[in-house]
């Protein structure tokens, strides 16, 4: 069943152009055969007509024209008309007519017009045609077989009119197909805008033209995405003032506990809380940002993470560069630079040293790999820890967090279209892959 799957277009407008188009040559073939059916009676009873004119024309010439002078006149016959007479013998081999529809309505018609003793044949003494046995007057010596040529029982195609057809049908298809893509091209405008709202971007206004129902979706969609603008705006602007207001008050604690408190030990405890308080603001900031602020720019993927990881090279163990050859690319560079650090720093509170990151190209994507050396994470829990304010409960958790971090890596891999993924590496570890095309659609 999946290879017959493969073969459906998956495009709406080529399968709605193919269901026209299938509408259109049934209808064609109906057309046909309705015009085969209605035609064949009437050139069957025509070539009924025409035999028995030829039949009653030959009976008279015959009796009325001199008996010396009969070869001459069956010879002209032979000639100008292609008929044939022959004198009928009781040992002829006869052949009857073809049981088919035009032929059984020739043999009836001819036989309600030159009597029941007409007889026919397609075939005498192996001698192929349109064979009429008829009598000469009423003695029975004078029986007679006239041959008609077997082209008079060949229609002849219409090629003028099925040239005619053909380009009408080719017409119609070509309607057929400019219909069909003006119908889906709102749609697929409003599936490019739907995919941007779904990188987290905020598109243009889609317009709002066409049918009823398309121009009803694209307003709706306007609608949702202005929605969706206003909504991220006033969250970022909350989260914003939160911020402030937060930070403004541990400011105050940390330069407290600086001057007041006076054991060592308690002081940098009250100052690592009020740190890691402050870090977490900043990851719900982050994570609230959602999409990049700043844009696109042609950028060295390699000198981006050696900056990255240059910011830890003051850790008992900085992390271990294996960078590939890459080319240059598009990529967000603030949101690109705030992913490593969340994959490093998750390396670092939640996995082993030692800690490398590595850089390649693959199947058209720059691959850049966080591998770690600690107890990695179970398969089944791989899709649910990148969801927001998810944690494992095990070994990796042994640091507090807010369970933001790889959220965000996968926010900002797919405003680069490219993928996270999360892999077990052999020997034990976790590899945090961040996967970005080279080429990126606009």
């Amino acid at each position: 069943m999946r290879p017959l799957q493969r073969l459906i277009p998956r495009t709406l407008l080529v399968r709605t152009f193919l269901l026209v188009s299938l509408l259109i040559f049934v209808s064609v073939a109906t057309w046909l055969t309705l015009f085969g059916l209605a035609e064949r009676e009437p050139r069957a009873q025509q070539l009924a007509q025409l035999t028995v004119s030829i039949v009653n024309l030959t009976n008279a010439a015959i009796l009325s024209a001199d008996p010396a002078k009969r070869l001459v006149l069956l010879r002209d016959l032979a000639e100008t008309e292609g008929v044939h007479l022959y004198p009928a013998e009781p040992t002829d081999t006869v052949e009857a007519l073809p049981d088919t529809f035009a032929f059984r309505v020739m043999h009836d018609t001819a036989l309600a017009q030159l009597g029941p003793k007409t007889r026919l044949a397609s075939s005498v003494n192996e001698q192929h045609g349109i064979w009429v046995g008829f009598s000469i007057g009423d003695t029975s010596d004078d029986d007679y077989w006239l041959m008609l040529p077997s082209e008079h029982a060949k229609s002849a195609l219409p090629w003028q009119w099925l040239a005619w057809g053909g380009a009408s049908l080719l017409l119609a298809l070509l309607v057929a197909w400019l219909i069909v893509s003006r119908v889906t091209q709102p749609l697929r405008v409003l599936a490019r805008a739907a995919r941007e709202v779904g990188r987290g971007k905020h598109p243009d206004p889609i317009p709002e033209r066409g049918a009823a129902e398309l121009h009803q979706l694209a307003e709706a969609f306007n609608r949702m995405s202005e929605d969706l603008k206003r909504i991220n705006a006033e969250r970022a602007e909350i989260l914003a003032g939160i911020s402030h207001d937060l930070r403004t008050p541990l400011a105050r604690l940390r330069l407290e506990a600086e001057m007041s408190i006076n054991d060592d030990s308690a002081r940098e405890g009250v100052i690592e809380d009020i740190e890691q308080m402050d870090a977490i603001i900043a990851q719900f900031l982050d994570f609230a940002r959602g999409e990049s602020t700043d844009g696109t720019e042609l950028s060295d993927i390699n000198t981006l993470v050696a900056q990255v990881t240059g910011t830890q090279r003051r850790t008992s163990s900085p992390p271990q560069l294996i960078l590939g050859d890459l080319p240059e690319i598009p990529a967000h560079r603030q949101a690109l630079t705030r992913a490593l650090a969340n994959l490093l720093d998750n390396a670092r509170k939640y996995g082993g040293e030692p800690i490398s990151v590595e850089t390649h190209c693959e199947n058209g994507e720059v691959l850049i790999d966080v591998l770690d050396c600690g107890p990695g994470i179970p398969e089944s829990e791989i899709d649910r820890l990148k969801r927001p304010f998810t944690r494992l409960e095990n070994a990796r958790t042994d640091a507090s967090g807010t369970g933001l971090g790889l959220a965000i890596v996968e926010r900002i891999a797919r405003l680069h279209e490219g993928r996270f993924d999360l892999l077990q590496r052999e020997g034990g570890g976790l590899i945090a892959r961040l996967r970005i095309p080279l080429k990126q659609k606009t």
